[in-house]
């Protein structure tokens, strides 16, 4: 699945928030948290804690496919 990166910053930097607390309010490693902003991908389930984690819907985390 497909993340938009730059929406994961932002919300990240609105919150005041580092890698490090998100990877405690979501239960996924910082390290994987790192390696999914920098590949901007993970599975569906990870996208639904990263969600949970940062407070927002999973949708809005997904990436729009480009035609």
């Amino acid at each position: 699945m497909n993340i938009s990166t730059t929406k994961i910053e932002t919300l990240l930097a609105e919150r005041g928030m580092t890698k490090a607390a998100l990877s405690e309010s979501c239960g996924i490693s910082r390290q994987n948290i790192s390696t999914i902003i920098r590949r901007g991908t993970c599975e569906p389930k990870t996208a639904g804690k990263l969600a949970l984690g940062l407070g927002v819907p999973v949708a809005e985390l997904i990436e729009e496919a480009r035609a």
